[in-house]
């Protein structure tokens, strides 16, 4: 079916030469995804199909790997694999399963594009996920922005089958006489998202036939007012707002000014800005956020999830975090090649390297530069607010703050993280994300193998 490869390629997701991650399970949803980018010729993407075993179905776990491994030799691509036992992560991290195997998955995508400079992921997430989804939120509880879903394009991640559904995908796969792995733990109803693909959707297409392509289309339409949306709400942020380390604070009177809506938009934007996500935030704490906002008390505070708390002082709203002692900044000169020790025990590694073939790492820890982009001295040193650096494979700078956001990585932690600074650029955020001035390219001469080893004396 030649007209899906065209509807992919249609959507512009991915740039003439680049390196694409390829997430495979071994599904058929990712079997026709990795068939589709392979066959977008004129774009002549390099890829790399990037597999995680979960280890929770024993044999026909190892079974989808060999599967994938298989795939990708017959493709002629690299192949990066990573075992993970999923149940012990989510009992350790008292998380689902399903939420276990989403981080795990995630972060060997991260990992596998940042070993391959490449510039794109791309999942097999389709139409009929899409649905499913905003059926999941709505039952759980969402506005507008969980109601959106699952967006095509967000940073580097793509979802090129948003569009395509899954009885489509495996018409695809028959007329290209393609095999792939199904896994039975898909069937258990006893999972939300299973129950709704074979029980919910069933019975509401008994109203609807389309119901799936509706409700992706008004995932899409909600995502465009929600993009509106956020434009105005950090608009109004940065005209009423106030952040400072740990505190942001906005004047009451003109807050009130605004719409019920926007005003409820604000409280999150704040939250967000001080806890790095919204987990456990809902509707009644933004209301009583409201409440205090409007109170006619002069002086009253309200502790919200998340170790925060919201205060009203005369004039003043105020959303902090609580009190805790600041680490104290700190810095290390790094004049060449041996071993440094970083003020908390821990040690840095410096030494000349091979240019490995795939710079693949089992840790973040470690790092491969060309040494003609990043010249000694180098200096490590603590997170400053205001921070920025450009991410490996993008042109643009990021806050170094942003990227900790979108790391899920906890305030107080922050400060803990080492920053690579060759002249005054920011070149590696460690364990976290590579920047693109030092990378390692084809042409690349020298290489130098940074690593922190997390050992005290």
């Amino acid at each position: 079916m030649k007209d899906l490869v065209a509807k992919v390629r249609s959507l512009n997701l991915f740039s003439p030469g680049e390196t694409v991650v390829v997430a495979v399970s071994g599904g058929a949803d990712s079997v026709a995804l990795l068939d589709i980018l392979s066959r977008l010729d004129d774009l002549g993407l390099k890829l790399v199909v990037a597999h995680l075993n979960h280890c929770l179905r024993g044999a026909d776990s190892d079974g989808d790997e060999e599967f994938v491994s298989g795939l990708a030799a017959r493709y002629s691509l690299p192949f990066i694999v990573q075992r993970v036992d999923v149940a012990s992560l989510a009992a350790t991290k008292r998380l689902s399963l399903e939420e276990a195997g989403r981080r795990a998955r995630y972060a060997l995508f991260d990992r596998s594009a940042q070993a391959h400079g490449a510039t794109s992921i791309a999942v097999a997430h389709h139409l009929d996920d899409q649905a499913e989804t905003v059926l999941i939120r709505l039952l759980r509880g969402a506005g507008g922005a969980g109601l959106s879903a699952m967006a095509k394009s967000r940073q580097i991640l793509k979802r090129p089958l948003l569009q395509i559904t899954r009885n489509d995908l495996e018409s695809y796969l028959k007329l290209r006489g393609l095999s792939y792995r199904t896994d039975e733990s898909n069937a258990d109803t006893a999972i939300l998202r299973n129950s709704i693909r074979h029980e919910l959707i069933p019975f509401l297409k008994r109203y609807n036939p389309n119901v799936s392509q509706r409700l992706a289309a008004t995932a899409e339409i909600l995502a465009c007012d929600e993009e509106l949306l956020e434009q105005l709400t950090q608009a109004a942020y940065d005209r009423l707002a106030t952040a400072e380390a740990g505190k942001v604070s906005m004047a009451v009177e003109p807050l009130l000014k605004e719409a019920r809506g926007l005003r409820l938009r604000l409280f999150r934007r704040c939250l967000l800005s001080l806890r790095g996500d919204l987990r456990h935030v809902g509707l009644a704490h933004l209301e009583a956020i409201d409440r205090l906002a409007s109170s006619e008390r002069p002086n009253a505070r309200a502790k919200l999830p998340g170790n925060c708390f919201v205060t009203r002082c005369y004039g003043s709203l105020s959303f902090e975090t609580a009190a805790a002692p600041q680490p104290a900044a700190w810095e290390l000169t790094v004049a060449g090649e041996g071993e440094h020790k970083l003020p908390d025990g821990s040690r840095v590694l410096v030494r000349r390297a091979e240019r490995p073939a795939r710079l693949t790492s089992a840790s973040r820890l470690v790092a491969y530069l060309a040494a003609e982009a990043a010249p000694f001295p180098w200096l490590f040193r603590s997170f400053i607010p205001g921070d920025r650096f450009v991410p490996l494979g993008m042109s643009g700078a990021q806050k170094i703050k942003d990227l900790f956001i979108n790391e899920k990585i906890p305030p107080p932690d922050r400060s803990g993280i080492p920053l690579l600074v060759c002249g005054r650029e920011i070149i590696w955020v460690a364990g976290v994300r590579m920047g693109d001035k030092a990378r390692v390219t084809p042409a690349t001469g020298a290489v130098l193998r940074v690593e922190i080893l997390e050992i005290t004396p």
